[in-house]
């Protein structure tokens, strides 16, 4: 019995080693980005039965031979969130994992510290690719239309972020030019202008002058027009086109003869209004104004990522457009994760298959808040570490001494043999 409190002493000291260990690699990863505490559980080992009678005593009775660090347990707790100059670095406000791959394995992490490499790629900065839906919105390095945002697909398919390194918007010449605006009732030239945009991708001058007829109705007006495309500069017309338009006695517009105009090959419909919307003539204040669809191409300037996950695209024309979203993981017991190292994780028969979340249409969500502009720091709480690591150290000392005292009792009696 002497001997098994020697072993008994020496299996405390293992264990609470053991468990020392642990709270050192929590310590030394205070300052790791997206890392995971882990706290130690521990389990007695086999008992020693007693062997008494039923007449001596009334319980069953036995000691223990010892104790064993039976897990240890992460601790699901949120980091503090640190304050960072880059949109793409990323912090998860809840529950979930973003996902990231090198060559094979797939990864799961709650270190949001990504940037885009030189292939335009979201990537970790030791190389890991991140992953999500891309947009459905690049064709050939064109963005062949302009998202609001980009639903996360389904769980099988997302795949690693990489956008191309020269992403344009193709020009979209102008189609439409709509003009309103009161051209009084005086007889004076009234002019309005609009900028178009032709399939050349040249912003030009689309003007209307107004003329009162020399001959005009009973009741109302008429106008003479004078349609003129030209180059910004004025040095080159491309088409000309004559038409009238008549007026209500109450202003209204009444009828117009120019439907459109050729803006250097691209047609362009002329929209003057109907009744009081659009263009006017009564006695008010001469205004004028225009609107036109069209676009100039774009360059791009570069990505970024909103608070939404969303991969932006930012072009030299002032547009931005969603082109991906980063993909959130999230599992059933994410304790059950198996540790690649502190803050990298790949799923187990513990944790489950990953999953995203739905809403009640069934699409596929992020499921939590992300924020940008931000880091998750590690989870580790250091006065609770450094007051568990003095507990541990006299566990330590007190199975060392069971030890030593098992050892001269043990020497004692091999004396008294002697």
């Amino acid at each position: 019995m002497m001997s098994q409190a020697f072993y008994t002493g020496i299996s405390g000291m293992q264990a609470s080693m053991s468990a020392i260990n642990v709270i050192s690699d929590n310590l030394a990863n205070t300052s790791t980005i997206g890392f995971r505490s882990y706290s130690s559980e521990f389990s007695s080992m086999f008992e020693q039965k007693i062997n008494t009678s039923s007449v001596s005593s009334s319980v069953s009775s036995s000691i223990g031979v010892g104790s064993k660090m039976s897990s240890t347990i992460m601790d699901e707790n949120k980091g503090v969130f640190q304050l960072s100059d880059l949109s793409t670095d990323l912090a998860i406000l809840g529950d979930g994992w973003f996902g990231i791959q090198g060559e094979e394995e797939l990864l799961y992490t709650r270190d949001g510290s990504f940037t885009f490499d030189a292939n335009r790629a979201l990537v970790t900065h030791d190389g890991y690719y991140a992953l999500g839906t891309m947009g459905s919105n690049i064709s050939d390095s064109t963005l062949t239309s302009q998202l609001s945002s980009v639903d996360l697909g389904d769980i099988d398919t997302q795949e690693k972020l990489i956008f191309p390194d020269n992403l344009i918007i193709a020009v979209q010449p102008t189609t439409t030019a709509t003009f309103s605006g009161n051209l009084g009732s005086e007889d004076v030239v009234r002019v309005i202008s609009a900028e178009v945009i032709d399939s050349q991708d040249n912003r030009n001058d689309l003007r209307l002058q107004f003329t009162k007829s020399a001959v005009q109705p009973a009741e109302g007006s008429s106008w003479d027009i004078v349609a003129t495309v030209e180059s910004r500069e004025g040095l080159t017309i491309y088409d000309t086109q004559n038409g009238v338009v008549n007026f209500n006695g109450d202003g209204s517009l009444l009828s117009n003869t120019l439907s459109s105009i050729n803006n250097n090959g691209s047609t362009v419909s002329i929209d003057l209004g109907s009744g009081f919307t659009g263009v006017t003539s009564s006695n008010s204040t001469f205004s004028a104004s225009s609107q036109t669809d069209g676009l100039s191409s774009g360059e791009l300037l570069g990505y970024d990522i909103n608070k939404n996950g969303e991969v932006i695209a930012t072009f030299s024309n002032g547009l931005q457009s969603a082109v991906g979203r980063v993909a959130v993981y999230h599992f059933q017991n994410d304790r059950g994760l198996e540790r690649v190292n502190g803050s990298r994780f790949q799923e187990s028969a513990n944790s489950g298959k990953a999953i995203f979340f739905q809403d009640e249409n069934g699409n596929n969500i992020i499921g939590t808040d992300i924020t940008n502009f931000k880091l998750e720091g590690s989870n580790v709480r250091m006065e609770v570490a450094l007051t568990e690591i003095i507990i541990m150290q006299r566990a330590f000392d007190a199975n060392s001494k069971s030890i030593t005292t098992s050892d001269q009792m043990l020497q004692k009696a091999l004396n008294m043999d002697a």
